[in-house]
Order: C-alpha cells, then structure tokens, then sequence
C-alpha cells in the first residue's frame, strides 16, 4: 500500500447534488445559497424529501478529497484516509473514490453508531447551491486509523483543517505528520476555514510552527491566525513556518517560501460554480511541489485549476490540466 506520491487526510463526505425548484426550498425550510451544518434526523428528512423528486447525483466530495481527485488526474498516485461507515453511502463513497483514481486506504467501518457522512446540495434553477452537511462518520477519525506502514515512500502529506475541530483529528494529524516526517516526506495542512481557526488558535500556531512544512490559506484565514492584517500575519507565518501560500478572491496569490516572496497573479473567468476553487488550486500547487517544480510554477499551475473548475458545475476538474500546463509552458 505504501509508493504514494500524496496522501490526504480529510472529512469523507458523499455529496448528493438535486435539482429543485425555487419554491420548493421554503416547503422544507432550506435557507438559498448558503452552507449549513445539521443534525442526523433533519439531514434523513431532506434526504426522503429529495428522494421523491428523484434519485441525486452521488458524487465523494470533502475538501481534501476533492483536491486528491486533481492531483490524481494529473498523474501522480494518490491515497485518501477518510472514516466511512459499512453503509450504502460508505461503500459508494469507497468504491468511487478508487474509480476515480485515488485509493481509498481505510476500509469502510462496520456496526457503527454514526452514518457515513452526508451533504445534502440542493441546486436551484438558477445554479444557486445550498448546501445541507450532516458530518456522522467522518468527524470522528483518530489516530488509530493512521497506519504508519502507508507513508512509506510517501513523499507529501496533505491536512484537512476541518478535522482539527476534535482532539481524536488533532492526534491523528501528528500521528500522520510523524509518520511522514519518519519516512523523509514533506507535511502541510490547509487552514480550511477563519471560524475554525478561530476556535483552535493556539493549537493552529503550535501545528504551523512545528510541524508544518507547507500551510495553504485564504487572506481571511491567516488574520484570524495571526489576529493581525495580512501583510504582518504573512510576516509572522514566514517565520513559524518555511513554505506559506496565501489566496486572495480575485487577487494575486501570494507565496513565500525560506523569506523569498512571489506573487502570481489569478485568471480572470466568469465563475459559473465556485466550489471547489480552493480544492483545486491546492491541487495544482501540491502537484508542482511534489513534482520538484519551483514555488513560482507551482503556484500558477495552482491558479490555473483553479481557473478551471469555477468554469463548470461540479469541485472536481474535467480538462486534461496537464494539456494546458504544457500549452502554459509549465511542463
């Protein structure tokens, strides 16, 4: 099982994607166009509602498993360690996973209390997406579901900052990043969210200062870190950390890497779907780093799938990237 290029630890989330009209969102009391969190029974009541207009599309989503899913379409081997449960969702969620090219390297969990996770995305006619996430299984990975005989080989380890909501994701992120570090590979973590860096403060500057090689944010995520503007907060992440890559919506990305600063700057596109932008800009940069290629390629071939994705419905590329890398001259 070892001989991966990267490995993703993240939340394993099936999203279910539906059609459905307008008016019908206010029947079952979804609020448009935003992302929210709810409980079991309330995610099974959308789930019977959405069933009787039709079957939803099935697709394995969460934010590390999306960026897996670029990375492994542009050609490097990949693994994912996620928590299923032995459920029709689970099964599904492994078994699509593979197909897609990334290996799904913890079996789904059987007997368990706790469902496999679930969002519930709702699509108005308008393309407006509202997004009903339930976390079951998912949320609950720790350190024993990390086997330290994986990183063998491995050369890039990827973070979900989602995870880090619960002290079992704490421990299974150092147990990962030790095992990585063990086996001569590079670590890096995404912020994920400026609520949940919020939350972990103190436990977040501990991780990017220590074990941290590589930390991926958006501008919002590192002042919440620092409790600073950014200009300072990018100063004092340079000097916790050696590589510190910084989003900017519609702004030149910033990276920094050992004190030197490059900025690259985005691909203006009319977005038609921006989920997945972060996903897969991830995705681009880690593919040129894990590739050997220098930060300032790494960082537009990150800009460039990022590019792609909000061109279409859906987080996971559908143009062969390595094409328009080539055509780019990045490769």
């Amino acid at each position: 099982m070892s001989g991966f290029d990267v490995i993703g630890i993240g939340n394993a989330v099936m999203d279910i994607i539906a059609p459905i009209p307008e008016a019908d969102l206010a029947e079952i009391g979804v609020q448009k166009g935003i992302m929210q969190l709810v409980e079991r029974e309330r995610s099974e009541y959308l789930l019977a509602q959405q069933a009787r207009r039709g079957r939803g599309q099935l697709v394995p989503g969460g934010s590390v498993a999306n960026t897996l899913a670029g990375i492994g379409r542009m050609g490097l081997k990949t693994g994912f360690i996620g928590r299923v449960a032995d459920d029709e969702l689970g099964r599904s969620y492994a078994h699509e996973t593979e197909a897609e090219g990334t290996r799904f390297i913890n079996a789904p969990v059987p007997g368990g209390a706790l469902p496999t996770s679930r969002s519930i995305i709702l699509v108005t006619p308008d393309g407006e997406r509202s997004m009903n996430t339930y976390l079951g299984i998912s949320a609950n990975l720790g350190p024993d579901d990390v086997d330290e005989a994986v990183f063998q080989g491995n050369k890039w380890l990827f973070l979900e900052g989602y995870l880090f909501d619960k002290p079992a994701g704490k421990s299974a992120f150092l147990a990962a990043t030790d095992a990585c570090h063990r086996a001569g590979g590079q670590a890096g973590i995404a912020l994920s969210d400026p609520f949940c860096v919020d939350r972990h403060r103190e436990d977040f500057r501990r991780l990017v200062a220590g074990s941290m090689d590589y930390v991926i944010g958006n501008a919002h995520e590192w002042e919440a870190l620092y409790q600073t503007d950014l200009d300072e907060a990018l100063r004092l992440a340079a000097a916790d950390c050696r590589t510190v890559i910084c989003t900017r919506s519609g702004e030149s990305a910033l990276l920094i890497r050992d004190g030197n600063r490059v900025e690259v700057p985005v691909h203006r596109v009319t977005p038609v779907d921006a989920t997945g932008a972060g996903d897969q800009f991830a995705a681009g940069l880690i593919f040129g780093l894990a590739s050997g290629i220098d930060l300032e390629t790494a960082g537009r071939m990150g800009v460039m799938a990022a590019s792609e994705v909000i061109g279409h419905v859906g987080a996971r590329p559908e143009r062969d990237l390595l094409t328009d890398f080539r055509a780019a001259g990045l490769i």
